[in-house]
């Protein structure tokens, strides 16, 4: 194979890659500044030259093949080998430069990684940051991000998972709602109580304990943010249930106080994730590298 056929081969893999990211045609030679004849020869000559459909074409859809599929997995390896020999070459894998981005749900972000974030620009100034602090689950690869701090337990994927500790999720409410209405003694108690609770992505009306223990709760106030949940366990008008260190500065004033903590579920772990693995850019180790050693001091998560 010539220096130029080889070339073209790398082009075409990255507009493959592309579509099938896309699931479109247009949108990939629309994001790549290439024209829509350019996209469907360089998938073209890959199908000729492999001998094998990589798509399914539709009116409405682009869908991978089977063995698109696994062409798919092999080319993104190649990619990478590409781009991580053109960064050790140029020094960006020596040192942090670019614009690093990073998810987490909106108040552990805005508590717990903002700072962090911070103390990273201070150690790279030449760097930026951009923020996604919310309560939705974030496809990183759709989303451009570098590096996400995720509360829960993962599915399988090909990320790097670093664990850095683990969060309580606690049932909450004011002494001033206890003085008044008494405290649960059985998660099953909570159905005499008047409860406030989120519709975030995350939340569910069906509370679970420890030993398999499950409660339904009928919540009579329905908010789309924790902030909101905990207002009103603060002014005393009931019960919630949120993540303990959402409430932690509360919680010190006494200001609330945790109920069936001898019930509580097996803590959720907290991870570091990225998709880069091995190949990951110093933007990206450089605050990895200092959010695991600061996460893992946090008393929060492994008090």
């Amino acid at each position: 194979m010539t220096e130029g056929a080889r070339m073209d081969r790398w082009h075409s893999m990255r507009i493959f890659v592309k579509v099938a990211e896309t699931a479109s045609f247009a949108e990939a030679a629309r994001q790549l500044n290439l024209s829509a004849p350019a996209v469907t020869r360089a998938i073209a000559s890959l199908e000729d030259t492999i001998g094998a459909r990589l798509f399914v074409r539709t009116t409405r859809s682009v869908k991978l093949t089977e063995g698109g599929c696994r062409y798919l997995e092999d080319c993104r390896r190649i990619l990478s080998d590409i781009v991580e020999a053109e960064a050790a070459a140029g020094g960006s894998y020596a040192t942090p430069t670019g614009t690093l981005s990073v998810t987490a749900s909106l108040l552990f972000g805005q508590m717990h990684v903002l700072p962090i974030l911070m103390d990273y620009l201070d150690a790279y100034p030449s760097m930026t940051v951009r923020t996604l602090f919310v309560d939705r689950p974030v496809n990183i690869i759709d989303e451009g991000i570098d590096v996400a701090v995720r509360i829960g337990h993962l599915p399988d994927s090909g990320f790097t998972a670093i664990r850095v500790g683990s969060l309580r999720r606690v049932v909450c409410g004011s002494p001033a709602y206890f003085a008044k209405h008494g405290e649960p003694v059985t998660p099953a108690d909570l159905r005499d109580h008047r409860i406030a609770a989120s519709t975030s992505a995350w939340a569910s009306t069906d509370w679970r304990f420890g030993g398999d223990q499950r409660v339904t709760v009928r919540p009579a106030l329905q908010c789309n943010t924790n902030e909101a949940v905990i207002s009103a366990a603060l002014c005393g008008w009931g019960l919630t249930r949120v993540l303990h260190y959402q409430i932690g500065p509360a919680l010190a004033a006494g200001r609330l106080r945790i109920v069936l903590a001898a019930h509580e579920e097996e803590r959720l772990p907290v991870h570091v994730l990225h998709p880069e693995g091995r190949h990951a850019p110093a933007k990206v180790r450089a605050f990895v590298d200092m959010a695991v050693e600061r996460l893992r001091a946090n008393p929060l998560l492994n008090g």
